[in-house]
């Protein structure tokens, strides 16, 4: 069965799931965070199956997250790097990290805590405005059409 595209919506929320909405990208970026950069270290900490962690390695490389860096010749063998897109995407994670374990953990508590280097406390992600620092939240935005919104085809 084909699955629809939404790259082409205009919406970042399609284009972004389009890209990264399945079961096995946001999983495979975040062993990448971790620090794992090589085929068989994804796959062991996934138990990820080999074709599908190839599709979804070739997707994020492809679309300019993750970089692929030969380190031997024979046989040839790749690493995968995070590039500055990849680590741009870290906050939008930290926030599916932070809602997850308010309202998935089962009361049982976060099943991993983020530590800031700058100041070695345990932190949470929150999404602030850019402008006044307010909070972003559903009850204190509202959407309106944006310059890029004729540019892209409609579904």
């Amino acid at each position: 069965m084909r699955r629809t595209s939404f790259a082409r919506w205009p919406c970042s929320v399609a284009r972004t799931m389009d890209l990264l909405g399945d079961q096995w990208t946001l999983l495979v970026l975040r062993e990448a965070y971790y620090g794992v950069r090589r085929f068989d270290k994804f796959q062991a900490s996934l138990g990820i199956a080999r074709n599908t962690l190839t599709e979804r390695l070739d997707r994020l490389t492809g679309a300019g997250l993750l970089d692929r860096v030969r380190y031997q010749d024979r046989p040839a063998r790749y690493e995968y790097p995070l590039t500055d897109m990849g680590r741009d995407f870290f906050p939008a994670l930290a926030a599916i990290i932070r809602w997850g374990d308010q309202w998935l953990d089962g009361g049982a508590g976060p099943p991993a805590l983020l530590r800031h280097l700058d100041c070695d406390r345990h932190t949470t992600a929150h999404v602030h405005c850019a402008h006044c620092g307010g909070t972003l939240d559903a009850d204190r935005v509202v959407f309106e059409p944006g310059p890029g919104l004729s540019t892209v085809e409609a579904p």
